[in-house]
């Protein structure tokens, strides 16, 4: 597959009385983005917020980053069945509106929601903090089911991403790249035959309620492991569902930026011949992590690898897939890097994951997420600091009385994510 990715720069966000972009700058009109939203009977008021970078801004819970999209050439739209038809992506132009997000927030969904300082200690540790934020905030009816009310935001925040990127649709990218994909045929090119043939392993998050992700608006959990083009998650095939830490969820932005993905194709023909992408699952039983696992290295003696990357995303429970998926590919002469964080211990002396082999030897962390870490009192709140002592990486106390909070790095959205998209490492 061939995708040109037109990039238009966003220096800022303004309200004003009409929805465009002009000389870089988003200007919003919210009453007729918040009709759609709030069609939702699920959805009791919603408004927006923006947030610049280097503001005095405490955004929290986040529920999701989203970056937005427009299919401007080639088949389907942006979140292929989700918000668009299901029709396959990953081929054509795309415009992206590039530097900024739309971040959903509001009452809590899950225990596992996070937060986004544009300033002060915690920016440091979230990429989301050097973005033009446009913050759509959810409340919910009374009486809610949380999964139902968690898909009702999920929906709201993917439509009004698609809206926003309409908008780029006619517009001149600053910057235009063309990212391509060979065929299982065409990666034997004779050119490649003397570079190593590497994959990458994509594990996404399935573990039930709350803690899910969409492969074309496919529950992860529904599904087996199978191939799927890079430039295919560029297009918004995967979005994320889920609630897991804040520090380690992988975002729909995540999804869309994959860093592995970008870091691969840029080296391909080069330093590696990147063969393809496998997405695997998460599930919580025993018999479905041997059978995912299974079909994982089986794709991958069919793709002939000589080496991968496999990315997971949570914790405990997804530890033991990480290792299966490892030591399995290891076993058949593949040699293999894993990118995941670690639970530590505050004192960063407990076993850093729930599962180990002496097959796993090259690993990349993202950080310790039981690391403490002490955020400032910022001026203004988007959302609502009701939750702050109850959301993973919160303590009876987090937050003090002058505002500031005390912390694990969990409770800050992206500290410590697993597809190496943040600010820490250590290999």
């Amino acid at each position: 597959m061939k995708l040109e990715v037109g990039y238009i720069d966003i220096k800022g966000i303004r309200f004003g009385d009409y929805n465009a972009v002009e000389d870089g700058i988003l200007i919003v009109n919210p009453e007729p983005l918040l009709e759609p939203v709030l069609e939702d009977p699920l959805i009791k008021s919603a408004h927006f917020e923006i947030a610049t970078p280097g503001e005095s801004i405490r955004i929290t819970p986040v529920k999701d980053v989203i970056e937005p999209r427009v299919k401007v050439e080639g088949g389907g739209g942006v979140f292929p069945g989700m918000v668009s038809k299901v029709d396959t992506v990953g081929s054509g132009k795309t415009h992206v509106l590039r530097g900024m997000a739309v971040v959903t927030a509001g009452p809590i969904v899950g225990f596992q929601e996070g937060i986004i300082d544009m300033t002060g200690v915690g920016a440091d540790y979230t990429p989301f903090s050097k973005l033009h934020n446009l913050v759509l905030v959810m409340e919910p009816v009374e009486d809610f089911k949380q999964h139902e009310y968690e898909a009702a935001a999920r929906l709201a925040g993917l439509r009004t991403a698609a809206a926003i990127g309409e908008l780029a649709r006619e517009l001149v990218p600053d910057e235009t790249v063309v990212y391509e994909t060979p065929t299982i045929a065409e990666s034997f090119k004779e050119e490649w035959k003397d570079l190593p043939r590497v994959g990458y392993v994509m594990m996404l998050q399935s573990q039930g309620l709350l803690h899910d992700t969409y492969v074309y608006g496919v529950d992860a959990k529904r599904t087996l492991s199978t191939l799927i083009s890079a430039t295919e998650v560029m297009d918004g095939a995967i979005v994320s569902g889920n609630c897991v830490s804040a520090c380690d969820k992988n975002t729909t932005y995540h999804h869309q930026n994959n860093p592995v993905i970008h870091d691969l194709l840029a080296v391909h023909g080069k330093k590696i011949n990147f063969v393809g992408t496998i997405i695997t699952n998460e599930n919580v039983y025993l018999d479905d992590k041997i059978r995912s696992s299974d079909w994982t290295s089986k794709m991958a003696r069919y793709l002939s690898l000589d080496a991968a990357i496999i990315t997971q995303e949570g914790f405990g429970n997804p530890d033991t897939d990480l290792i299966m998926n490892c030591t399995k590919l290891e076993k058949q002469g593949i040699k293999t890097v894993i990118i995941t964080d670690e639970y530590a211990g505050q004192d960063g002396k407990s076993q850093s994951l729930a599962d180990a082999d002496e097959l796993a030897n090259a690993v990349v962390t993202g950080g310790n997420a039981n690391e403490v870490v002490v955020l400032p009192p910022l001026d203004r709140v988007i959302g609502t600091l009701d939750y702050v002592d109850t959301v993973a990486g919160g303590h009876a106390g987090s937050l003090r009385p002058d505002g500031s909070i005390e912390a694990e790095l969990q409770i800050i959205t992206g500290s410590t994510n697993e597809m190496g998209f943040n600010r820490m490492s250590a290999r």
